[in-house]
């Protein structure tokens, strides 16, 4: 599970970066604890990818280049590919309606061991591993499709599987591991065995440069010793193999840094102390995982020591579609029941769809379920093919998807009134349809924390969409730059900018022809041609004006990003719409559609850059810190104040009785 300090996440650190700070060539921290926030920034930033060997439409898209061509025309999956993949929907599809019960895994919090040994047999556990290894080798396309599918029956299931093959230990093995860590473990994860991914820690979440479990080499060399607490690992009680971060000491010889292991979870030394229950997602097998003097042979490290976050991040490149996957199935899920109930439902004598306030909730539902979708869709795709760097687009339509998809169900719960709110159980027992609509907000609810939260999505993305300026004119605001290379970085940005300023004074989307060939849609393109010069134009103002500062404008870098987000989604839905067009004409009404309300947020976006109360806020949110207020928290009863907001832990073998779970295989 993920939060903005959880296991899932991406190491949000790196969005924060000072200009300037050293990169990978720079000295290992020495050991954890408390450090310094230009420490904690420049261990982030070494595990960031810094070089562009590919192009990428979202890089180009916050550069004020319309780059239409990397994604026009609309790409397509291969169709052997495609036919494999839907035998393999429709056994999943019949299983799923046959044999899962998604209210009970709900009401026992659990999903039960028969159901994990029939998702072994359909071969889900290795959907995305090679076939040479016994798994199913889907693309990102196929995959993301079976998880939608999977999360629409149950969403714990969903995260079960994703978080078992986008972030556990498939993904980095199929990227970083060796010819023999493949061959011993991925046929055993595309069996069913499950696994997960160990990174945050009690008091360590999206700031790495505190991790403080460490990996001590052996004297003898042969291997490692694990010692630490790891906290809110997803699949933590049932899985059979680990990927745990942890910190290697740097000594003579050795750089040491953050390492990835493959860890066995019946090593000696290894205790679940817990499962963690939370809000939604009940059949989470979440966990907090002690780990005393656990050996770790040298040939169970993934990538090499010191490479860590670099493999997570990276990881998380295509990793983070998964989520969004989950979430356009609940924009489907939404618009069935949104729509089937509005166009039954009667009040003051007219459906409730025929109503305008309902039928505003109904068109943002689809528009923005066929506007997710498409995003989703286009990342798919294009990670599939390999030619683009999909880093900045899978990072927006995992903010985008999770945070429209919550408004989704929100406004979804809305519509529905009173039986919204109570529970499937509760109708069922009256004799109405069961539609879990509180269950699904509760458990969508995760999702903008999942992997990254909204707000180190936002800081994350708008460190690689500055990254062209900081690579050419970071050392001129950089306050431990010397004179020589500030002098060295003028030069450079004067030719940057001479060139680059001048091409966001005038472009095609001016021209009252421009983009003919996308029929209706052609004004919505033109549009986002403009919009994007503009926020190119805006973002380097804010640079100009704030200098080394910026890094500290993060809710303006919010709204930077959201409007880049809105921009992305509008180019997919008229790419996709005008090449499917002959068979689905209806989609040029959804994309029109969508257009038209993502137009609406982008223009309040572009006016709260600069017309805000965020100055005000920052203020006050200091004298809130302080106390000056807390006068207006007399006359309630507050939460004890008996634990600590955060439990702390020591070093030591566990006092606690083992909690694991263990599965039966599969027959």
């Amino acid at each position: 599970m993920t939060t903005t300090e959880d296991s899932r996440s991406a190491p949000g650190g790196a969005s924060t970066e000072r200009p300037g700070v050293p990169g990978p060539g720079g000295p290992p921290l020495a050991e954890a604890g408390p450090v310094s926030e230009k420490e904690a920034r420049r261990v982030a930033e070494a595990a960031r990818e810094t070089s562009w060997d590919r192009p990428s439409f979202g890089k180009e898209l916050f550069l004020g280049r319309f780059r239409l061509d990397l994604i026009e025309p609309w790409p397509r999956p291969a169709a052997p590919d495609t036919a494999r993949a839907d035998e393999f929907l429709g056994r999943l599809r019949d299983y799923l309606t046959s044999e899962v019960d998604g209210a009970g895994i709900e009401r026992d919090a659990a999903i039960p061991d028969e159901v994990f040994q029939g998702l072994s047999r359909l071969g889900a556990f290795g959907m995305k591993i090679d076939p040479s290894y016994g798994g199913l080798g889907l693309s990102n396309l196929h995959y993301c499709r079976a998880l939608m599918l999977a999360g629409s029956v149950s969403p714990a299931i969903g995260a079960l599987l994703s978080a078992h093959q986008s972030i556990g230990v498939p993904q980095p093995l199929k990227m970083f591991g060796t010819a023999a860590q493949k061959q011993r473990f991925l046929p055993r994860l595309a069996a069913g065995a499950v696994s997960a991914f160990l990174l945050t820690e009690p008091d360590v979440g999206s700031d790495p440069a505190r991790l403080a479990t460490t990996a001590e080499p052996t004297p003898d060399g042969t291997g490692y010793r694990l010692n630490g607490v790891k906290l809110w690992a997803t699949n933590g009680t049932v899985a059979t193999l680990l990927v745990v971060m942890a910190r290697v000491p740097a000594s003579a010889g050795r750089r040491g840094g953050i390492t990835a292991f493959v860890v066995e979870s019946d090593t000696e030394g290894i205790t679940v102390e817990r499962r963690n229950a939370f809000l939604g997602l009940r059949g989470l097998e979440n966990s907090q995982t002690r780990f005393h003097d656990v050996f770790v042979p040298n040939e169970n490290v993934i990538g090499g020591e010191g490479k860590g976050l670099k493999i997570a991040l990276t990881t998380l490149n295509t990793g983070r579609l998964s989520l969004p996957a989950m979430c356009v199935g609940a924009g489907k899920w939404a618009l069935n029941v949104a729509r089937e109930w509005s166009a039954e439902r009667v009040q003051w004598g007219r459906s409730v769809g025929d109503h305008e306030a309902v039928a505003q909730k109904l068109a943002f539902i689809a528009a923005t379920t066929y506007g997710m979708e498409t995003m989703l869709d286009l990342c798919c795709l294009l990670a599939d093919d390999d030619r683009n760097d999909i880093r900045i687009e899978a990072a927006l339509v995992k903010l985008y998807a999770s945070e429209m998809a919550w408004r989704v169900v929100d406004e979804l719960l809305q519509i529905r009134g009173g039986r919204g709110y109570e529970t499937a159980e509760s109708l069922r027992a009256r004799g109405e349809r069961p539609a879990e609509v509180e269950q699904l907000l509760r458990d969508l609810r995760i999702n903008r924390i999942f992997e990254g939260s909204t707000e180190i999505m936002h800081l994350l993305i708008a460190r690689e969409a500055v990254d062209a300026h900081l690579s050419v004119a970071g050392d001129i605001i950089d306050p431990d730059a010397g004179l020589g290379r500030r002098a060295r970085a003028g030069a450079r940005a004067g030719a940057f900018y001479a060139k680059w300023l001048p091409t966001l004074a005038v472009g095609r989307g001016q021209a009252p022809r421009a983009y003919a060939e996308f029929g209706p849609l052609a004004g919505h393109v033109r549009q986002v041609e403009r919009f994007s010069r503009k926020l190119a134009r805006s973002t380097f103002y804010a640079m100009s004006r704030w200098q080394g500062k910026m890094e500290r404008k993060q809710v303006f870098l919010g709204r930077v990003v959201d409007i880049g987000a809105e921009l992305f989604a509008m180019s997919a839905v008229c790419v996709r719409a005008v090449a499917e067009r002959a068979a689905h004409p209806e989609n040029v009404e959804l994309a029109d559609l969508f257009c038209r309300q993502a137009r609406a947020r982008v223009e309040a976006l572009f006016v709260a850059l600069w017309d805000n109360t965020d100055s005000v806020d920052a203020m006050a949110a200091k004298r809130i810190l302080a106390g000056r207020y807390a006068a207006l928290e007399d006359g309630i009863i507050t939460p004890a104040a008996d634990l600590p907001w955060v439990a702390g832990w020591t070093p030591g073998p566990s006092t606690e009785t083992d909690v694991r779970r263990r599965i039966p295989p599969a027959d």
